[in-house]
């Protein structure tokens, strides 16, 4: 992964003609404390003990550490043997992931706590500042601080004063 810093706009427009990208970014560029206790809220909950997941639907908000998730439904896996830890996170529906001033929106989105890693599909725009990536598919990396964009890339890059 790239880790470009200051020089994302040029990295960017160089690799948007080969249909993806990899670059750090301001936001979700600063690694993430991926170790940090994991808070849920919504308007229901359905459990499944059997299978060892949880449905949260109506306004979810997911918290973790300075990064938000907000969805329409989000299912929760929890770890195999241990129902206090959570494994993996899957959105759908109006999918908006924060991390400070950085923003994406995507139609679903897979998050795997254990790797630290955000699976953005359908639809996704990234904005970072007065900067804007959409593509397809976008994989964050959230302990290294990169990401991934894929599927038909576009930005638009605002140029420094």
């Amino acid at each position: 992964m790239i880790r470009p810093g200051p020089l994302l706009p040029v990295i960017l427009s160089l690799v948007l003609a080969a249909g993806s990208v990899q670059a750090q970014t301001t936001g979700f560029g600063r690694a993430q404390d991926i170790k940090a206790p994991v808070e849920v809220t919504a308007d229901s909950l359905s459990v499944d003990q059997k299978t060892g997941k949880a449905t949260f639907s109506g306004h979810v908000l997911i918290g973790q550490g300075a990064m938000r998730l907000s969805a329409d439904s989000v299912t929760v896996t929890y770890a195999q043997g241990d129902q206090r830890r959570i494994s993996a996170l899957h959105a759908e529906g109006n999918v908006t992931l924060v991390s400070g001033q950085d923003a994406a929106e995507a139609r679903a989105a897979d998050y795997n706590v254990e790797s630290g890693t955000v699976v953005l599909t359908g639809d996704v725009l990234l904005t970072q500042g007065s900067n804007v990536l959409a593509g397809e598919r976008v994989m964050v990396n959230l302990e290294s601080g990169t990401a991934n964009a894929s599927g038909r890339v576009r930005s638009v890059l605002q140029p420094e004063n």
